[in-house]
């Protein structure tokens, strides 16, 4: 009887620290996961982070020219027999719309993308030859010599496996690169989404910056007009 219940108490100790131990593991995750682009930060002097609602942070800064940066991050893990994926979001918002129209192009495209774009606009056209399934869509207002100048964009863009998603619009442009990839044990076995990654290192952000003027660029010679357009 003493052992039983000695047995019965020390079945009870161990729970409650299993317990306590799982909890103090979550806490230390969210307070990774808030941290994720405090080193990215330091790229932008006026950098503001916020905390969404998934615990992942939000950045906003601004470039020299004074366009607006927001850098979001992503946990994708709807793609069925595919490890879940940690993207990276760069939208650059221009100061004046431009007279230039919309369009897009994603990577390996599943229609499980409920952080894309691309799928909303309404026009398909025929995507540049890359090593990946590539989804290219517009608005309908591109001229032929338009399109093959962003066709030929995309076409070095996405030479890139982690780049994900790129888009034009007249108020501004988006790129969506992979920023990491879930453990596999984790997710295989735990079922968990688990991500090795303890920052958002600066290369990849400057990478993107980089990526993003190049498609801020692409149409540069397009007239400002006077309508507020966003992205």
């Amino acid at each position: 009887m003493v052992t039983s219940a000695a047995f019965m108490i020390f079945v009870a100790v161990s729970i409650a620290w299993l317990s306590m131990r799982a909890l103090q593991d979550h806490r230390r995750a969210l307070e990774l996961r808030r941290s994720l682009l405090d080193s990215a930060a330091r790229l932008f002097p006026d950098a503001q982070i916020t905390v969404g609602r998934d615990s992942f942070p939000i950045l906003v800064g601004h470039l020299p020219d004074r366009r607006r940066v927001k850098i979001e991050l992503i946990a994708d893990t709807l793609v069925f027999r595919r490890l879940p994926q940690l993207w990276l979001k760069m939208t650059v918002s221009e100061a004046t719309a431009l007279q230039r129209p919309s369009i897009g192009a994603l990577a390996r495209p599943t229609g499980a993308e409920f952080y894309s774009i691309v799928h909303d606009l309404p026009e398909w056209m025929p995507p540049p030859q890359t090593g990946a399934p590539l989804l290219m869509r517009g608005d309908g207002r591109a001229s032929h010599v338009q399109a093959e100048r962003v066709s030929a964009l995309f076409q070095k863009l996405f030479s890139d496996p982690g780049v994900k998603e790129a888009v034009i619009t007249p108020g501004g442009v988006r790129l969506i690169r992979q920023a990491a990839q879930g453990e596999r044990g984790a997710h295989l076995v735990l079922r968990q989404i688990s991500f090795p990654i303890t920052a958002v290192s600066q290369e990849l952000v400057r990478m993107a910056l980089s990526e993003t003027q190049a498609l801020s660029q692409v149409l540069l010679d397009e007239r400002p007009v006077p309508a507020h357009a966003t992205i």
